[in-house]
Formats: structure tokens, sequence, C-alpha cells
């Protein structure tokens, strides 16, 4: 019995062991992201592009990954976990590898392009693992690394990105994924155990469904991440792939939910936690990165802060994350998850209306909390939401709706940044022309501004010091609108974690997975 026993508990490290290896993978899927999207300027430099060339880095990279995640659940009844895992881990680094050597723009771009197809299933499959591979009641610790990577890596990734390019070269934003990303591909492969696939399945492949799906998501990732730059549909080529992307979506959703064996499965959102999860997980998706996204902006741009000093202030929510993932856990085990989750949502939503509240003297200490409620918020929210979407399915059916599940937040938040972006453009005009109109030279409050102005650039030894004391009143009106600007945006987020909660009404408190469909 003895010899059981420890027998029992040597399988169950190794599995372990094997698990912690996959999230290695999840980690470094999600974090190349960032890390590369806070560098772009250094990579642009060295292989001599322009904005517009640069940014297919990102796009190709994106629209690859967004086209691949969905298609992990196919691949994963074919191949199983765990020679899925490895084959897109391998992928992933090799790709990374000729990233790094890539001699020219348009090498890196088709790197890029495989790297985010090739790493694509890392994060469904490793969410998949931990409702499938751990017994019933007891893949709370697993689910709780996984909400911690999920959200602490984008929080990170900027200051890590910045730090790499500012000490090494932007190649070292690929490199760094050959070490990690070979010892993930060797514990997997001896501690994970090996799944029976179906090859079989490959000759019923519905290589129309493929296609549509590869043109409708990948169109829609394009049109939402070029659509603010190009002003939406008053582009010729957007409102042309608006038509193509139409088409191919309702081709893929006919062939999705009428094969006998479909590429996708849709049909898992008939399961009403899942679709509610699903929408949770979008709007999670938008706080998360666009927070990411419009933080470092407003340091950068208003505040003027280094990259350092941007990842001291980024720093403090994912600390928060860090700290609350066990916290989450225990509590989605102790109580109803889904008080855990309107908890959640609701210091979510604090700590981005918080946020909605910026000055031009913003700084860490005004910036501690509304970053502390959000981390916390966030993480509260991803873990019970990932065991009420995924934990009640039959466990055929979570490495279909785990990768579904991974689009729809990935999809929330490119969606979020469009829609931050385009309302930056809009507001930022609305409010420079509101405090323009203020701003007669009439006004004392005007003419003692550039009176003294003119006095401190005179002293200063200024060759125009009326001029730019002009100069400066126009400065501090762009800031100004800048900053009321990001504030509008926080609170949209607010809003949005807020609304939301009206989601967390239709979910079902969990009795446990739903038993395997007979075979």
């Amino acid at each position: 019995m003895v010899n059981a026993i420890r027998q029992k508990a040597s399988s169950e490290l190794a599995l372990n062991i094997g698990f912690f290896a996959m999230v290695i993978g999840m980690f470094m899927a999600i974090l190349d992201i960032q890390i590369v999207a806070s560098s772009i300027r250094q990579i642009q430099a060295g292989v001599s592009a322009s904005q517009e060339e640069i940014a297919w880095i990102q796009t190709g990279y994106l629209v690859a990954e967004v086209v691949g995640i969905p298609l992990s659940g196919f691949l994963n009844r074919v191949f199983g976990i765990r020679k899925l895992f490895i084959m897109s881990a391998a992928g992933f680094v090799a790709s990374s590898i000729l990233c790094a050597i890539s001699w020219d723009l348009d090498s890196l771009i088709f790197f890029r392009i495989i790297q985010g197809f090739a790493g694509a299933a890392m994060v469904p499959t490793t969410m998949a693992a931990s409702f499938t591979l751990f017994p019933v009641g007891r893949s709370m610790t697993q689910q709780v690394m996984i909400g911690m990577v999920a959200t602490l890596a984008p929080s990170i990734g900027p200051t890590l990105g910045g730090w790499i390019t500012q000490h090494m070269s932007w190649h070292w934003l690929f490199l760094i994924n050959i070490v990690p990303g070979i010892a993930a591909i060797t514990l997997v492969f001896l501690f994970i155990p090996k799944q029976k696939g179906e090859i079989a399945l490959l000759r019923r492949l519905d290589v129309t469904a493929l296609i549509s799906m590869a043109l409708f998501l990948g169109l829609f990732e394009w049109i939402i991440d070029e659509g603010p730059g190009d002003s939406w549909f008053q582009s010729s080529a957007i409102v042309k792939a608006s038509i193509v992307c139409a088409i191919a979506a309702a081709i893929f959703f006919r062939r999705a939910l009428t094969s006998p064996v479909p590429l996708v499965d849709l049909r898992v959102f008939k399961d009403r936690n899942f679709a509610s999860g699903a929408i949770i997980a979008s709007v999670m998706g938008f706080g998360l990165y666009g927070s990411v996204f419009l933080l470092p902006l407003y340091l950068g741009q208003v505040r003027g802060f280094s990259s350092l000093q941007i990842g001291e202030v980024m720093s403090v929510a994912g600390f928060a994350m860090f700290v609350g993932g066990p916290i989450a856990g225990a509590m989605t085990k102790r109580y109803d998850p889904r008080f855990v989750v309107a908890t959640g949502l609701t210091l979510a939503a604090i700590g981005t209306w918080l946020n909605g509240h910026l000055t031009a003297e913003s700084g860490f200490h005004e910036l501690f909390w509304p970053q502390a409620l959000r981390g916390a918020g966030l993480i509260l929210t991803m873990v019970p939401t990932t065991n009420l979407a995924l934990g009640t399915l039959p466990p055929e059916r979570v490495a279909n709706a785990s990768g579904l599940f991974t689009v729809c937040r990935n999809l929330g938040g490119a969606i979020g940044i469009a829609v931050l972006t385009t309302m930056m453009i809009s507001f930022n005009q609305m409010h420079e022309q509101q405090i323009a109109s203020g701003l007669s030279l009439a006004r004392p409050e005007v003419q003692s501004f550039l009176s003294n102005m003119t006095a401190q650039m005179q002293a200063a030894g200024v060759s125009d010091p009326e001029g730019t004391a002009l100069a400066q009143l126009i400065y501090r009106t762009k800031m100004e609108a800048a900053v009321m600007t990001y504030n509008n945006m926080f609170l949209t987020m607010s809003m949005s974690f807020a609304l939301v909660l009206l989601a967390v009404m239709l979910l079902d408190k969990p009795k446990g997975p739903a038993p395997a469909a007979a075979h």
C-alpha cells in the first residue's frame, strides 16, 4: 500500500511538472505579443521600414494566431494534447529563431506569421489540459496558474520588451524564447501522458470551412487593426475586406453548424455558462489589453516617463495579479464562483473608474490604488470565469471550447483597442476645440499666463519670448485635451466592466462537469 501511495504521488508530481512546462509555453505565446509591440520602433530602425510597413510584423502575427487558436480543438482530437503542444512549441521556437536572423522586412513578416500560427495552440491546449488531465475538483491550482499567466504576461510585457531592447538588441525579443521553449518541449515530452489521437479525422477535414474561417477571422482581425488609422469605411480597402469577411463568415458558420464533423464546434455556445463566460472573457480582454495599451501612452505622452518609469507603474497591477491569484483560487473553491466573478468585475470597474480621474501631474502614487484594484479585479474575474465556462463541459468538448474562449478574449482585446483608438482621435479633437474656444486673448487669465511665460522666456535668454510663450499655451492646451481624452477612455472601460455584471446573472452555479459522451 505504501508503494502504491508513493507511485501515485510520483505520478502526480510528474504530471504537475509537465503541466508547469505547458504554462511556460503559454506564457511565452502571450508575452511575445506585448514585448514586440513595446519595441516596435527599435525593430523599425533595425530593418529600415516605414511606420505602415513595420505594423505588419504585429498584424501578421495576430491574424495568424486568431486563425490558429480555434483550429486547436480539431487538432487536439487528431493528435492529442501532448503531441499537439510539442508540435506547437517546436514551431514557435523554430520561427522565433528565424525571426531573429531575418534578413529584411519581408522575411521578418513571413516568419512572424509562421510564429503566430505555430504558437497559437499553446494557450488553448494548456487550458484544456487543466481540466482533462487532472481529477475533478483538483484542478483549481492549475486554473489559478493559467489565470495568473493570462493576466500577468500582458502587464509585464511592455516593461520586459523595453528592458531587452535598451540593454541588448531587438533580436533578443525572439531569441529569449529558445531556452524556455526547449525546456517546455522536453518536460512535456517526459511527463505528460500520451493520448490516442484520431489521425483518420484529417481525411474528413472540412477544407471549405478551414479556408472560410481563415478569411473571416484573418480579415476581421486586420479590419479592426487597420480601421482606426484608415478612418474605417472611408477606406475602399476596408470596405472590400468587410464584404469578403462577411461572405466568408456566412460560409464558415453554415459549415460549422451543419457538418457532422465540424472544424470548430460552435454548438458549445448553447451552453449558457460557456456563452456567458465568453462574454465576460471578451470584456476582460478589453479591460486587460486596453489598459496595457492606454496607460503607457498616457505616461509617455503626458508625463514624459521613461520605459523604466512606465514599467514601475505597470508593475503594481502585475504584483496585484500575482498576489491575487491564490486568493482567487481559494475564494472560488470556498464561495459561489459567481460571487467571486462579480467581486472581481466590481474591483476592476472601480480601478478603471479611478484611472478616469487623471491630471497632467498623476504619477506612481496617484496610480497605485487604481492599478492595484484593477489587477486584483482581473485575476479574481479570470479564475472563476474559466472554471464556470469550461469546468461543467464534458471532457471531450473542453479542447474545442478552450480555443473559442481564448478567441473571445483576444478578439475582445483587439476590438477594444480599435474602439479606444477611434475614441482617442475623435475625443481629442473635440476637447482641443472646447479648450481653444475658451482661450480668447482678451481673457485676463490668458493675458496673465502669456505675460508671465514671456517674462520667464526673456529671463532665460530665448530669442523669441512672445512666440515661445504662445507655443507653451498651445502645448498645454494639447496636453489638457489629451488628459481629458484618456479619462474618457478609462471611464468607458469602467462602464464596460459594470455592464458585464449583467452577464453574471445568467451563469448557473457549477455542479461538476457533465459526463463524457458515450462512444
